[in-house]
């Protein structure tokens, strides 16, 4: 038989264009499933305004001070068994206490917690379960005239320690 005179198939019924045509195919499916998770999850990180925060940012540098001055710390513990934060404060005539606890990534996590410490200093408070994650520790007076700041990586570390910078 003769080559020239030989039924060439169509294009579609050959593997080789197929073949050639995936990766880009499969690309363009991953490009438009990762514009679908930028476009449906918002980046709960990026504050809006930056310059604002930026500027309040002198405002707890001072309040840091009030606290070295104060003499202040604070430790802190969570046990899960029994869902209780337990405290202390190195001084007990500070009053009520603002505590706050900020998920380091998720904001609907957050808690924010006012606790009035016994004469010892001791505290307590029942939480829900903590996720596993690093949050963000503020304890503030109740004027808000000082604060003790710091990261507490849970269930890693099962204390931490609140120190004046």
């Amino acid at each position: 038989m003769n080559t020239l005179t030989m039924p060439v198939a169509p294009w579609w019924k050959h593997r080789w264009p197929w073949l050639l045509m995936a990766g880009p195919a499969t690309i363009m499916v991953a490009t438009g499933y990762a514009a679908w998770l930028a476009v449906q999850t918002p980046d709960a990180v990026v504050v809006g305004d930056y310059y604002k925060q930026g500027k309040a940012i002198n405002q707890d540098l001072r309040r840091d001070r009030v606290a070295a001055q104060m003499g202040l710390s604070v430790t802190l513990g969570y046990d899960a068994a029994s869902g209780l934060l337990t405290g202390r404060i190195n001084r007990a005539d500070i009053g009520p206490l603002m505590l706050s606890l900020s998920h380091a990534t998720l904001p609907e996590k957050d808690l924010k917690l006012i606790v009035v410490p016994a004469a010892d200093g001791s505290f307590s408070a029942r939480l829900p379960m903590l996720e596993r994650s690093r949050w963000v520790v503020l304890v503030e007076g109740q004027k808000r005239d000082w604060r003790l700041a710091g990261a507490w990586v849970w269930p890693k570390q099962r204390e931490v320690a609140l120190l004046p910078d």
